[in-house]
C-alpha cells in the first residue's frame, strides 16, 4: 500500500513517515499544494494525511483534488486550527477523519491502524462485487461460501431440481434466483411461493389454478403459479410446511409433468425446474411421517445447505459494509465512517435471524446515524466506555473508579448470559472459578 504526506513541517513529516512504515505503506511526501498535486497526478495512493494550512494553499483543496482521481483514498486531515466548520467541510468532502497538532503518537498510531484495517476492507468487498453481480447479492468470501458458490455454478447449467436447507434469514431465496439467473431458463419467469404463507386449499389453488365457477368465489378462470413459471423456474419456500395431501399431488406433478387446474376435465403439460427450500431437517419430518420420503428423493437431485453466520464470522465485516451502501443510497444518508465499536459489538452477537437480522440491524443504525457516522446505538453502555478509551480525555476521571465500573459490567453480563450459573460466567470471562468469585466479591 502506498501512503501521502502532506505538510509544510519537515519534523512532522518525519514522524508521520516513521508511522506509516511501521504499518508496511511506502511512503511519498510533499510540503506544498504544487508537490501534492503533482504526486497525486502520477501515482495512486491508498492513504493521504494532508495538514490543512499550507505555505501556498489549503488542504482542502488536496483533499477534493485527490478524491477526484482517487475516490477511495483514505485521507485523514491534520491541522493546529481545528474548528467545527473546517472539520464539517472536510467530512463532507470524503475526508476519513481528522487530528489536531500537536497530536499523540498512541492516537495517530491507532487512528492509522483503524485506516489499514477499512483499506483492507475496501479491497475485499471490490474483489466481492464480482459475486454480487454474478450470485444474485450473496455477499461472502469465507470458505462455506465458496463451497456455496461452487455447487450454484456446478449445478445451475444442469436441468435438475435442488433442494435448499439452511436455518431462517440465511438467504436460500437469493441462492434459488442465482441458480436461475446461471441456467438456461435465465430469460423466463422466476416464480417463488412460500408454501406456510397459505392455508392448504388456498395453496393448492395458488399452485394449480381453477376454472370459473371451480367454487364458491370462483368468479373467474385463474392459472396457477406452476403454469405461470412454464419454462422457467419455480421456487417452493418452506416446503416442508407443505400439507401431506397436498405433497401427494405435486410428486404426481414432479413424475408426469401435467396439471390439472382445480374444476377442469383436461391436463395442461408443464415445463419447469422445481427448486425447494426449508429450514426444516426434512429427515426428522420423514421419520415422523409428516413428509413424503418420495417426494423428497424427487426434490433433492441436489442439495445445497446454507451456512449460518455463526459459521461464516469472518464474512460479517464484509455483510455491515454491503448493507450500509444499501441503506445508505435508500436514505439519502452520507455514512463516510463506521465505528469500530459497532463491527465488533455485531461480531459478538448470536444472529440467529443470520442475515435478515443483520439486515435489519444496518437499517436501524443508518436511520440513527448522525453527522456521517455509524455508531453503536444499540451496543451495552460498557462496550462503548471500553472504545471511548481511545479518544482523547476532555475531563478528568478517577481510573480506579472507571476501572471498577467496567469490571462489574462485564460480571453482570455475565452472569446475566450464563442464567447466573457461576462457572459458566466464569467460562465467558476466561476466569477460573475462584478468580471469578473474588472479583464477585469486591461488588457484593
Amino acid at each position: 500500500m502506498r501512503a501521502l504526506i502532506v505538510d509544510d513541517e519537515q519534523n512532522i513529516r518525519k514522524v508521520l513517515n516513521v508511522l506509516l512504515k511501521e504499518n508496511g505503506l511506502e511512503v511519498y511526501e510533499a510540503s506544498s499544494v504544487i508537490d501534492a498535486n503533482s504526486l497525486i497526478k502520477e501515482n495512486y495512493f491508498d492513504i493521504a494525511i494532508i495538514d490543512l494550512r499550507l505555505s501556498d494553499g489549503s488542504g482542502i483543496d488536496i483533499l477534493r483534488t485527490i478524491k477526484e482521481q482517487n475516490p477511495e483514498t483514505v485521507v485523514l486531515i491534520i491541522t493546529a486550527f481545528a474548528s467545527t466548520e473546517t472539520a464539517i467541510a472536510a467530512m463532507k468532502l470524503g475526508a476519513y477523519d481528522y487530528v489536531t497538532k500537536p497530536f499523540n503518537l498512541d492516537e495517530i498510531r491507532i487512528v492509522l491502524k483503524n485506516i489499514k484495517e477499512k483499506i483492507i476492507l475496501q479491497k475485499k468487498v471490490k474483489e466481492l462485487q464480482q459475486y454480487a453481480d454474478e450470485y444474485q447479492n450473496i455477499t461472502g468470501k469465507s470458505d462455506a461460501m465458496k463451497r456455496v458458490f461452487n455447487m450454484i455454478d456446478k449445478i445451475a447449467p444442469f436441468d435438475t431440481n435442488v433442494l435448499i436447507t439452511g436455518e431462517s434469514g440465511t438467504g436460500k431465496e437469493l441462492v434459488a434466483k442465482a441458480i436461475h439467473n446461471r441456467s438456461i431458463r435465465s430469460d423466463r419467469p422466476f416464480i417463488a411461493i412460500n408454501c406456510a404463507s397459505l392455508p392448504a386449499e388456498l395453496l393448492e389453488s395458488e399452485l394449480f389454478g381453477y376454472t370459473k365457477g371451480a367454487f364458491t368465489g370462483a368468479y373467474a378462470s385463474k392459472r396457477g403459479l406452476i403454469d405461470e413459471a412454464n419454462g422457467g423456474t419455480l421456487f417452493l419456500d418452506e416446503i416442508g410446511e407443505m400439507p401431506l395431501s397436498l405433497q401427494a399431488k405435486l410428486l404426481r406433478f414432479l413424475e408426469e409433468k401435467k396439471i390439472r387446474p382445480i374444476g377442469s376435465s383436461s391436463e395442461i403439460e408443464i415445463d419447469v425446474r422445481i427448486v425447494a427450500a426449508t429450514n426444516k431437517t426434512l429427515n426428522k419430518l420423514l421419520e415422523k411421517g409428516e413428509f413424503r420420503e418420495d417426494l423428497y428423493y424427487r426434490l433433492s437431485t441436489f442439495e445445497i445447505r446454507l451456512p449460518s453466520l455463526r459459521e461464516r464470522k469472518e464474512d460479517i465485516p464484509l455483510l455491515i459494509d454491503h448493507f450500509v451502501k444499501l441503506f445508505s443510497r435508500k436514505f439519502q444518508k452520507d455514512i463516510y465512517r463506521i465505528e469500530p465499536a459497532f463491527v465488533d459489538y455485531i461480531m459478538q452477537q448470536e444472529l440467529k435471524g443470520n442475515v435478515r437480522e443483520l439486515k435489519n440491524i444496518i437499517e436501524k443504525e443508518v436511520i440513527l446515524s448522525e453527522d456521517g457516522h455509524l455508531k453503536c446505538t444499540s451496543c451495552p453502555t460498557v462496550f462503548n466506555q471500553t472504545y471511548a478509551i481511545n479518544t482523547p480525555l476532555e475531563n478528568s476521571i478517577n481510573l480506579n473508579e472507571y476501572l471498577a465500573s467496567v469490571e462489574k459490567e462485564l460480571l453482570n453480563k455475565a452472569l446475566q448470559k450464563a442464567n447466573g450459573v457461576k462457572t459458566k460466567a466464569a467460562e465467558l470471562l476466561g476466569l477460573t472459578f475462584r478468580e471469578f468469585r473474588y472479583r464477585l466479591s469486591k461488588y457484593k
